[in-house]
Formats: C-alpha cells, structure tokens, sequence
C-alpha cells in the first residue's frame, strides 16, 4: 500500500458531514470555514476516485459507497480522538459538542440539571440536549447518548442503569368523588384513564405482573400536561412516582391502587454499540452515574 493510500486528509471533515448531514453545520463544528470542508472532502473523494455525498441544493446525503467508507472512518476517528485524549491528557478540556436526547419529567427535572453541572465543569463544551420521546437513529441523528425509560426494545444499543423508579396511580378527589375509587386494577376498565405512551397498563402484586388494557379520552406523552389533566379531573393517571409528588403532597391528587403499583422501573443511559465512545460522552455518563448512584424515587 502506498504512501498516498494512507493519507488522513478529509477524513475528519468527510466524518463531520456525514453527522452533521450538511457542510455549514459540519463547518460549524470543526470551527472552521465551508470552503475549507468542501475542499478536504472533495480531495479526499478525488483520491478514493469515487463520490461519498450526493449533493443538492437543498441536501447532502451519503452515496452506497460514502455509506460503506463512513461506518469504517466513524470508528477510525473515534479512536485517534481518544488516542490523543489519553497521550495529551485533554479529558479535562473537552471541546466539541454533546448532544443527549432524552424525554419525560425525570429528565427534565433531574438529568438535565446534572448535565448543566457537567457542562458548567467544562466550559469549552458545548451541550445539546433534545427533548423528544421517539427513538432516536444515534448514527443518522448525530446523539453521543439517550435517556430512556423503562424496557427497551433494541439489543443493539449499550445499556447502563441510571436509577431505578416507581410508578403511582393517582386520580383527583373530585374524579374518585364522582366516579368512585378502583378496588383492583381489573376495574381501570370502568374508568376514564390518562394515556401516556401506552394503553397497556401494567400492575404487580406479589411478584405477579397483571397487564390492564385501559380507554380514556385524554391522550399526552408529556408528564406535566398530564398531571395537570388528572388534577382537574379527567380521570386516573399512572406514571412515575416523582411526576405526581407534588401535587399529592398538596392534596390536589390522591394515590389510588398502591398495592398493585409496579416497583423498580429502570431509567437507562443508552448509547451505540461501539468500539470507541467519545470521551465527551464517556465523562457524561459517568458524571450522570455517579449523580444518581443513592437517588431515590
């Protein structure tokens, strides 16, 4: 293999593309000029003798062949990053950008707050946090991590506890007034229950899960909206203990079927199955660890 088959030129700019899924956004990162990472990528395509992006006036996008080289230079790239971290000792003077998505009042209220601390400790970091419930594509979307709840789905991802938590069932006292308090949760079906992302409610009792279909006629995948609908009586709600403790605490939501509450729901930090992860992402997640190792629902 000869010398200029060995060239490293572009490839960090072409890597910045294909995240960014743009010149100017990638230009952007690097703290550089569009010119200069539409001259690298277009000498690094000239010596591969191929195209890596089909580009448009309105897009970019990764042709067969830029797809293929892209999954081999991301890992590439990653790993030269942390080989420079660990010879220069830049874990305490991260750069670049952090971006986290993650949803729900526990994120809101308890993880971005620590994330503030963490980017306040690195003040030539800049932090993106994007507040969303679908399930996030970490190559395409450009995410170095996630914050979900519950049981997950995609084995392809790397998993780590964040803390574990507790659903409540609660209801207002003029729903319960007017419509009477459930015995068990095979009587949700004669109610009118608050639907966050699932229909499927699911209860246990010594050690004995019991999945309720449950109906209703609100709808929300946000926390706070939906505590606010069970407050002024719409029906029952079953989310996290800690998005109703306050308005229980008040009096203005009372908890209902506690016997049956599910217990020891996890919230995870996910992230891609990778050979390198940033160090940027790695001192986050550990930061976010470390925060929540005594937390208690």
């Amino acid at each position: 293999m000869n010398k200029r088959s060995l060239s490293f030129e572009g490839i960090v700019e072409f890597v910045s593309v294909a995240d960014a899924k743009g010149f100017s956004e990638a230009a952007r990162r690097l703290n550089c000029s569009v010119s200069h990472v539409s001259r690298q990528v277009s000498r690094l395509e000239e010596r591969l003798g191929t195209a890596l992006f089909a580009r448009s006036t309105r897009s970019v996008r990764l042709t067969e062949s830029g797809q293929q080289y892209y999954l081999q230079c991301q890992e590439l790239v990653s790993g030269l990053s942390q080989a420079n971290e660990m010879v220069t000792g830049a874990q305490f003077d991260l750069q670049g950008t952090l971006r986290i998505s993650m949803a729900g009042s526990f994120a809101e209220q308890f993880v971005a707050p620590a994330l503030v601390e963490f980017a306040k400790l690195h003040p030539d970091l800049a932090v993106e946090l994007d507040f969303s419930s679908r399930h996030v594509n970490f190559v395409e979307d450009g995410f170095d991590f996630a914050i979900r709840y519950g049981r997950l789905q995609d084995s392809g991802l790397v998993a780590r506890k964040l803390a574990n938590r507790n659903l409540m069932a609660v209801a207002s006292p003029e729903y319960l007034l007017a419509n009477g308090e459930p015995e068990n949760p095979q009587a949700l079906v004669k109610h009118s229950c608050l639907i966050t992302n699932n229909d499927t409610w699911l209860f246990e009792r010594n050690g004995k899960e019991t999945p309720i279909k449950v109906s209703g006629r609100f709808r929300c995948n946000n926390a706070n909206a939906m505590v606010e609908a069970c407050k002024v009586g719409l029906g029952i709600g079953y989310m996290p203990k800690s998005s109703f403790l306050k308005a229980v605490e008040e009096g203005s939501l009372v908890p209902v079927l506690e016997p049956y509450w599910t217990k020891n729901i996890t919230s995870w930090v996910v992230y891609q199955n990778r050979r390198f992860l940033p160090l940027k992402a790695r001192l986050a997640i550990d930061h976010l660890l470390e925060h929540f190792k005594e937390w208690n629902e």
